[in-house]
């Protein structure tokens, strides 16, 4: 069981009672209706990429994993329930009992992915399938976030390291612990907080804060304390009074006067404020002069992808960027719209499909049990598109396959230098995990390789190529008579 104690309150968090509420009353509902056993088929997906980019990267599938295997309910929470008064003795033996016995397929941590794409399919028991719903998308929806926007700032940055420095500024712990996670496996090369380190391993790093130069008499004498306690590592900051008049030459002569002498070099010095570009080319000027040209510039202070964009279009001389409250959050687009529809039902172990219907075209479903492949060109190992089918559907790669558009039939792409990849696993069988999660390095490792395998069009921050994801024939079909039946269905007094 998932749990956390907050000693202020004394509270015992069980994460089994995080749903939405109306998933138990669905639930009690399916039993007393004689459904508890009626097997869905559910789809969690997207329908719009974060900042209007080009691609989204999937991240807390290993989260999503842990909270399935510890999936269950204590006395406490029976009895909370039972204090309702509308659930059914029934159902919370049900509950007191519970077992997940649920199949899920997902797309890997760090895949690249787009709008309309199956993430994770569940099938199982319809009450357990509801059930989870919440902490699915809870999960997958903030790493998923936060995870695309960190490669996006890292791409901005154009191969300079970027750390995740927003922990004080997170949407709670679990925000600033699993955001921490997510930015590394979007790119960054470590964070501010150091309990990630000691969760995840994933470096925790970090200088001196305007406090520690204001608690001595003057900025040289706090520089040369730090340099006397750590003569191998010091990163000065230098905007606390006045960066090019005091802070860059006190750096220097602490350099040469304290470190020096000794064998050691100053690694580096952090701007947090002030004109970063105009800043930043003064003090390279003012270090290289001094002859610390391995001297590494930090910035800070309020960072975005577009900001660190035009700071290098500027000719900003920043070698490590330090990011927070706008990759934390993700400020610009603070909400991943995921979203769990059902899409099957098996009835007398046949499968009817599903569909969801709306006034907003973009929100009616694809139906059915799908499988989804991806496409890359033999010669670049470029992706080239995505195609969703139904599951019994195989694309036989030795024979050339015709991609239409699902919306603009008329618009089609024959293609014959080809090869495909199946992008959801197995994670869990009948309830029992299947899937042996990678290390977040591995994933980190295999996520740059995914973004790699975009063209650049769809890599930029502004106006990218969209990347299609078309239908088969026999899936397109499907969904358009399911369309006009229920759309022409005439409703029943």
């Amino acid at each position: 069981m998932s749990t956390i104690v907050c000693d202020c309150v004394n509270i015992k968090r069980n994460l089994s009672m995080l749903t939405d509420f109306y998933q138990l009353t669905m639930g009690n509902g399916y039993l007393k209706k004689g459904m508890k056993d009626r097997i869905a088929y559910f789809d969690m997906f997207f329908r719009k990429i974060p900042d209007d980019g080009g691609y989204v990267i999937i991240a807390g599938l290993e989260q999503f994993i842990e909270y399935i295997n510890t999936l269950s309910f204590t006395e406490e929470d029976i009895s909370f329930l039972r204090e309702r008064g509308i659930f059914s003795e029934d159902f919370l033996a049900y509950l007191r009992e519970f077992k997940f016995q649920c199949d899920i397929w997902a797309i890997p941590e760090g895949t690249v992915v787009f709008p309309n794409e199956p993430i994770i399919t569940v099938r199982g028991p319809i009450p357990q399938g509801q059930l989870i719903e919440t902490m699915l998308l809870l999960t997958i929806n903030h790493q998923s976030l936060i995870a695309t926007k960190a490669s996006r700032v890292v791409r901005a940055s154009k191969g300079r390291n970027v750390l995740e420095f927003g922990s004080r500024r997170a949407q709670g712990y679990d925000g600033a612990l699993l955001g921490a996670r997510a930015a590394y496996i979007g790119g960054c090369f470590g964070t501010a907080c150091t309990m990630v380190e000691e969760l995840y391993g994933i470096p925790s790093l970090g200088t001196m804060a305007h406090s520690w130069i204001q608690s001595f008499h003057s900025e040289y004498e706090a520089f040369k304390a730090y340099a006397e306690v750590y003569p191998t590592s010091s990163v000065l900051l230098v905007d606390t009074y006045n960066t090019l008049k005091s802070g860059i030459p006190n750096a220097i002569r602490v350099a040469k006067e304290i470190l020096e002498p000794e064998g050691n070099r100053l690694k580096g010095i952090r701007l947090d404020s002030g004109d970063i570009a105009y800043l930043s080319k003064a003090a390279r000027k003012m270090l290289d002069e001094a002859g610390m040209e391995d001297c590494k510039i930090t910035a800070s202070n309020s960072l975005d992808e577009y900001l660190i964009s035009d700071l290098l279009l500027q000719g900003a001389e920043i070698d490590i960027f330090g990011v927070g409250e706008n990759l934390i959050t993700s400020k610009s687009n603070p909400v991943f719209g995921g979203v769990y529809k059902l899409v099957a039902i098996e009835n007398e172990n046949k499968l009817e499909s599903k569909i969801k219907l709306s006034e907003n075209p973009e929100k009616v479903t694809n139906p059915g049990f799908k499988k989804l492949y991806r496409f890359y060109h033999k010669k670049t190992n470029k992706a080239i598109g995505d195609l969703l089918t139904l599951r019994d559907e195989v694309v036989d790669e030795s024979k050339p396959y015709i991609l239409f558009h699902p919306v603009h039939t008329w618009k089609k792409t024959v293609l014959t230098d080809y090869y495909v990849k199946e992008l959801q696993v197995k994670i869990f069988d009948k309830g029992q995990c299947v899937y042996s999660c990678p290390s977040i390095q591995e994933i980190r490792e295999y996520c740059k390789g995914q973004v790699e395998t975009l063209w650049e069009e769809s890599l930029r921050l502004k106006n990218p190529h969209k990347y299609y994801v078309d239908l088969s024939e026999e899936l397109w079909t499907l969904k358009y008579d399911l369309i006009n039946k229920y759309s022409n269905e005439e409703s029943n007094p």
